[in-house]
């Protein structure tokens, strides 16, 4: 009897338009997209300008490759055709079948259309200036939001960091993968390999944890259950805590007409240690 072939890993193309969005923006984009599938391309297309200068340490830091496109004349945006053109490539000699543009430009638009006319998987990862054009034409649109501005401690003062506990990004990573499942969980192991794709030195052991299970048991946030042999993990449901009863006021003694009784002054010894 033949045996069921397991099912193939989707591969993900992420595409940058670096003339119309920002380095920040590049972490984010391959967290979201690690949850369809193993990222094989990795581009940022822009001109020279634009590369040389913000975009150099991000690109080479997370092994993007930069596609420098030169504009030939004024109001010319031949990056827009290189990233278009190189997406079908990838397409049709069955690179990828996932696309991740990351890009706030609508003038993308038709290429999602055309992609996911083909059976591509589309998915864009933008800013909130994405207009509704670009949004409607992909199967998934993420927002990305600019993180707030951190002050830095004064030059003078120096302090050492033990190894961060990555309870945000741990909770986050349940939250994206349970809230795609009707049951609101996510596998253990799928969880796991979620992780790896993000990070590929991402190990408990860094943290103090002999695996996976033994660290989600330390979040507070999350749920542990175990079916057999399996592990699942959810977001905890947040519980209403009841306010504490507030203590009973002292009230003062009060004479029958309701004003305080004022308080009887004490004699004072005198030096021999009788009362007067």
């Amino acid at each position: 009897m033949p045996m069921n072939p397991e099912p193939t890993e989707s591969r993900v193309a992420v595409l940058v338009d670096c003339d119309n969005t920002t380095p920040e923006i590049l972490e984010y984009a391959l967290r979201v997209v690690a949850q369809f599938g193993r990222v094989v391309l990795r581009r940022g297309y822009g001109n020279h300008s634009t590369l040389a200068n913000k975009w150099q340490e991000a690109l080479v830091r997370l092994a993007f490759t930069p596609c420098l496109q030169y504009q030939y004349a004024a109001g010319k945006n031949t990056a827009d055709i290189a990233l278009a053109l190189d997406a079908f490539e990838a397409m049709f000699d069955s690179r990828a079948d996932t696309f991740c543009l990351v890009t706030s430009d609508s003038d993308f638009a038709y290429l999602c259309r055309k992609l996911r006319e083909r059976g591509a998987t589309v998915c864009i990862v933008g800013e909130a200036k994405t207009p509704d054009a670009l949004r409607n034409a992909s199967d998934q649109f993420f927002e990305w939001t600019p993180p707030e501005p951190v002050e830095h401690a004064s030059a003078g003062r120096t302090s050492t960091r033990r190894a961060p506990r990555p309870a945000k990004a741990m909770v986050s990573a349940v939250a994206l993968l349970a809230g795609d499942t009707s049951e609101g969980r996510v596998g253990v192991g799928e969880l796991g390999q979620y992780l790896k794709r993000t990070d590929p030195a991402f190990s408990p052991k860094v943290f103090g944890y002999s695996g996976l299970v033994d660290m989600l048991r330390n979040f507070p946030e999350l749920m542990l259950q175990q079916e057999g042999n399996t592990y699942w993990v959810s977001i905890k449901p947040v519980e209403v805590i009841e306010a504490p009863a507030k203590p009973a006021r002292k009230r003062a003694a009060k004479s029958a007409n309701g004003a305080a009784k004022p308080r009887t002054p004490r004699k004072r010894a005198k030096g021999n240690g009788s009362a007067e």
